[in-house]
């Protein structure tokens, strides 16, 4: 190099020395500075798994009147970044240094300061784990795990206040089939860019998977910063004027339900009168089935009866016993009192049965033709489900509604059979009483025959009269066979109606129980429901509240005695992962970085 080649540069030297203040010249005295607040920079490198390998701070001061600083921290080294002057150090962790008006920074070198976050990273190839030391240049399916917790060890005002921003990039000609379930995929250049966020106060478990080829992997950047977002309160109105239609709604589901509740309660009413009317027509339908035979037995004796004496009687000449004829017509009115008889029994039974049957169709038409279809139950069990309401009792309240509704239209198709009923034992007791008059004509006929006796027209008279009465009674007591035999059949036939009503009267109990508790559950839901829109906005304000950090202090990292603190960042970076034929030339490079002059060094300083 010549002469004025060298002198040149050496005057370009003197030139950049003398344009840098070494000192703060201006402020000879020593007087005190001043300065309206300080920021905090602070600058991590971290190993492949997380682990804190060395730390320093960037502090910067905007300065206002130029003089001595005086700043806190437990550094082990501190470097001026702004001016070549000297800087004071003391052992008690005070750094004194002159500034000028401006910005000033400084470096300060940490060690064992423990970062407010533990951050662990975890890499596992083909499901094992494996140290990030064996990793580079590996293939196979490869999985990340990065957590991060809340270090015990350090302020927790920063893991309370403060956004982690971690990003990763990844090369797609190494990395195939990128998941980040938790993760935002970006394009960076050529790259893939993964960045995940974690809130403050919150711990994370973050993965990333991939198939991986001859793997390699940049350093992975986490900042973090104070939690702020601006958000303007929300325009809820349509959602709260929607959700004021819902709570509307639940209201008239409420009502609805209220009104079902009361025709329950009736039709439990209805039910219950029914099964009392049922059970004491079935007592008396067997009572009268449990008489038939009697009926029908002293039915055949009077018929049996009444052939013995019409067959005497044609048999007899002029000169028979008048003796037993004379006998004949008290026999025929005592069977006459006896058919009067079970004329006046037919008519307690057709008394009673009317009272029963009308007790029957009285529950019967208690039951409500209320119409509730599938869709409204279907409904109703939705609303109970969103509001956390138990449906077993809509449940039993659909199943007890289509039991009422089907055993009242049974009922409906067999009511013209039980109507009948009355109107049959009526016309049997008419038939019965009919037959004593008649017998008892027979028997006074008998009577006024056996006074004139002597005259043979007479006794012709008698044979005819008995004859034309046993064949009469015969038909009868052959209707009263056919009428018994309904009556066994009605009574076996009506014991299945009976048990039906029995679980009929049953199960409306259980659903008017049910139907209780459902309107207390819709009346709770209508009460929970009534202020949803306020609800909604008081919900919506305290969400808002979670991400509102308009009153949080910034608090220094280094040392709780700086004051002023305006904004604490921390810039963390973890190493790179790469084979050893890159690592050899970053190596190299390096020693090339080392074999620079001096001149190159100095240079340096203003790049």
């Amino acid at each position: 190099m010549g002469m004025k080649k060298l002198s040149i540069m050496l005057m370009s030297a003197l030139l950049v020395f003398s344009s840098f203040p070494l000192t703060a010249s201006s402020n000879e005295s020593g007087s005190a500075g001043k300065y309206a607040s300080k920021d905090e920079v602070v600058y991590g490198n971290l190993g492949a798994s997380g682990s804190v390998q060395d730390m320093y701070v960037v502090n910067t001061f905007h300065v206002t009147e130029p003089g001595e600083i005086t700043d806190y921290g437990n550094y082990t080294d501190v470097r001026n970044l702004s001016n070549l002057a000297e800087m004071e150090q003391t052992e008690d962790g005070k750094v004194q240094f002159q500034a000028e008006e401006g910005e000033f920074y400084y470096q300060g070198e940490m060690e064992n300061q423990p970062l407010p976050w533990d951050i662990s990273i975890t890499y596992l190839l083909d499901g094992e784990e494996i140290s990030p030391d064996e990793l580079a240049g590996k293939s196979g399916e490869f999985e990340m795990q990065i957590s991060t917790s809340a270090n015990e060890n350090a302020d927790p005002v920063f893991f309370e206040n403060y956004l982690l921003q971690i990003s990763l990039t990844l090369d797609p000609s190494k990395f195939n089939q990128i998941q980040a379930p938790d993760g935002t995929e970006a394009n960076a250049g050529k790259n893939k860019q993964i960045s995940f966020i974690v809130l403050p106060e919150k711990e994370e478990e973050l993965i990333v998977s991939a198939d991986v080829n001859e793997f390699e992997m940049d350093p992975i950047s986490i900042s973090a910063a104070p939690y702020s977002m601006s958000m303007e309160s929300p325009d809820l109105s349509g959602m709260t004027g929607d959700m004021q239609s819902l709570a509307d709604a639940v209201a008239e589901i409420n009502n609805g339900v209220g009104e079902l509740n009361n025709g329950i309660a009736e039709l439990g009413s209805g039910a219950a009168n029914l099964s009392n009317g049922s059970s004491e027509y079935q007592s008396g339908i067997n009572e009268l089935d449990q008489s038939s035979g009697e009926l029908i037995n002293g039915s055949a004796a009077i018929r049996d009866a009444l052939a013995t004496m019409s067959e005497s009687v044609q048999g007899s000449s002029g000169e028979m016993d008048l003796g037993n004829i004379e006998a004949l017509p008290a026999g025929l009115r005592e069977i006459a009192g006896g058919i009067k008889e079970s004329a006046a029994g037919l008519d307690t039974l057709r008394e009673n049965y009317s009272g029963a049957y009308g007790a029957l169709n009285e529950a019967m038409a208690a039951i409500p033709d209320y119409q509730v279809s599938g869709e409204q139950i279907e409904g109703l069990r939705k609303s109970l489900e969103e509001s956390g309401a138990d449906t077993k009792a809509l449940d039993q309240l659909a199943e007890t509604y289509t039991a009422a509704k089907e055993a009242k239209q049974t009922y409906n198709s067999v009511k013209e059979a039980f109507g009948a009923v009355t109107g049959t034992l009526e016309e049997v007791a008419a038939a019965n009483r009919e037959l004593a008059g008649a017998i008892e004509t027979t028997a006074a006929e008998i009577e006024n025959a056996i006074a004139g006796m002597e005259q043979m027209d007479s006794l012709a008279q008698l044979q005819e009269g008995l004859s034309s009465l046993s064949a009469e009674y015969q038909s009868f007591h052959n209707g009263l066979v056919s009428y018994t035999d309904g009556v066994g059949e009605l009574a076996g036939s009506y014991q299945q109606l009976n048990a039906g009503i029995q679980e009929l009267a049953d199960g409306t109990a259980s659903l008017e129980s049910g139907a209780d508790e459902l309107h207390n559950g819709t009346q709770e839901l209508q009460e929970s429901t009534s202020d949803l829109p306020g609800q909604i906005e008081e919900e919506a304000d305290e969400m808002l509240e979670q991400y509102d950090a308009s009153d949080f202090e910034p608090q220094s990292f280094v040392s709780d005695k700086n004051e002023k603190i305006g904004v604490v960042q921390f810039v963390l970076q973890t190493e790179s992962i790469e084979m050893e034929e890159e690592q050899e030339t970053t190596e190299e490079t390096g020693n090339e970085e080392e074999e620079k002059g001096f001149w190159d060094r100095l240079m340096d300083l203003f790049r």
